[in-house]
């Protein structure tokens, strides 16, 4: 059975996240990508505290594709160490899962 994932990262930008994400779309290695602006972020960075805002990305894919998305994101973003996490889809809509399938197998050829 088909493994699909839900990939989360988080940019410095809208701008940003748009770009890297349009680059992923158009290699067909995920399906859909929601832009979430506005969160705010508290993390350990350098010895600090960093308190910031950030655009929050959700990523549905294909779990088969991670490692390229994954060198996709840390090739383009601006952070050293960019958040990317996947998340296993236990369960989803059959036609929604089907639709996700088929706008990333045309990223089969290119493997």
């Amino acid at each position: 059975m088909e493994s699909y994932i839900l990939v989360m990262t988080a940019c410095a930008s809208k701008k940003e996240a748009e770009e890297i994400m349009r680059k992923l779309l158009k290699a067909r290695l995920i399906a859909c990508a929601n832009i979430i602006p506005g969160v705010q972020s508290l993390f350990h960075w350098q010895g600090k505290i960093a308190n910031e805002t950030e655009v929050l990305v959700l990523i549905k894919s294909r779990k088969k594709y991670f490692k390229e998305i994954e060198e996709w994101i840390q090739a383009h973003h601006s952070y050293q160490v960019p958040e990317i996490i996947a998340l296993p889809i236990v369960s989803g809509s059959q036609e929604y899962l089907d639709w996700l399938h088929e706008e990333t197998s045309l990223a089969d050829w290119n493997e």
